[in-house]
């Protein structure tokens, strides 16, 4: 919603402001933190890419329209993944657009060190990194 004198943006700009709120991940880098504990990857595609692709073995599923209810620290719907605000969030989406609105809106929660991968699962998949059937 704008306000009063603010003029709309549209998607390409409105990408480009979210992230430049954070830092963005590459596939190989956002593998190695997950292999070493030091993120917890989260794959927001809906189901029927899933089945079509694959899955990244050990990334939480999350859909879209639940992620800030199971990744809020404090809400009670939370996943027991959710540990605190300080979690290392990578969040997945096909090709790396939805994923950049997601980690905004965990930014808004408070989850300062959420990021998304750049490319989504398509370039993990790229990148030969794993994936399940």
């Amino acid at each position: 919603m704008t306000g009063v004198g603010e003029r709309p943006v549209g998607i390409d700009e409105l990408l480009e402001q979210v992230r430049a709120g954070y830092q963005r991940i590459e596939a190989p880098e956002a593998h190695r933190a997950a292999q070493t504990g030091e993120a917890l990857l989260v794959d927001i595609r809906y189901a029927a890419l899933r089945e079509r692709d694959g899955l990244i073995p050990g990334a939480l599923v999350v859909e879209r329209n639940e992620l800030e209810w199971r990744l809020d620290p404090q809400g009670s719907h939370r996943v027991p993944e959710a540990t605190g605000h300080d979690l290392r969030v990578v969040v997945i989406c096909n090709e790396g657009y939805a994923s950049s609105l997601a980690a905004a809106s965990l930014h808004r929660l408070g989850l300062h060190r959420a990021t998304d991968l750049v490319g989504g699962f398509q370039a993990w998949r790229a990148e030969g990194l794993p994936v399940a059937p």
